[in-house]
């Protein structure tokens, strides 16, 4: 099975549980911190190839970007209300603002999707381009919401 298939199936079944109430609000927050986690993982895949760490693989590139985009739609279902009192890097004023949490995270989606057309283009000026975007959008939100 290919990998992005892969992601596709997996997505789909954690989404769908996501989406469900969580048993309990540490719950909510584990399932956005893991979604993040393997974000970031895949998303420095492409950072190492953008900063010349590693060669340029379009293909790998390519793969990591998809997943990056499927993932990026997964954490948001975390932000339940009644997690705002667990312990987690989330600054308070996260749940003070959530409409531009919100509007952070469409921005980011955005970007994301843009870094996976341009990682098919197999450009690595383009995907440079797109990487940097992204990564501008996900430090905005980090450097407002989170400790």
């Amino acid at each position: 099975m290919k990998l992005p298939v892969l992601v596709a199936a997996v997505t789909l079944v954690v989404s769908g549980a996501a989406h469900a109430q969580f048993q309990k609000p540490e719950d909510a927050v584990k399932y956005r911190q893991g979604a993040f986690t393997v974000l970031g993982a895949h998303f420095s895949r492409i950072g190492a190839m953008v900063q010349g760490r590693v060669p340029f693989d379009a293909k790998v590139a390519q793969d990591n970007a998809a997943i990056v985009a499927t993932l990026s739609k997964l954490p948001w279902a975390g932000f339940t209300p009644d997690t705002e009192k667990i312990k987690s890097r989330t600054k308070p004023e996260a749940w003070m603002e959530m409409d531009k949490v919100r509007a952070g995270a469409d921005k980011m989606m955005k970007a994301v999707a843009d870094l996976e057309a341009a990682t098919r283009t197999g450009n690595l000026d383009a995907v440079k381009k797109t990487f940097g975007e992204a990564a501008a959008t996900c430090k905005a939100c980090h450097d407002a919401y989170r400790e």
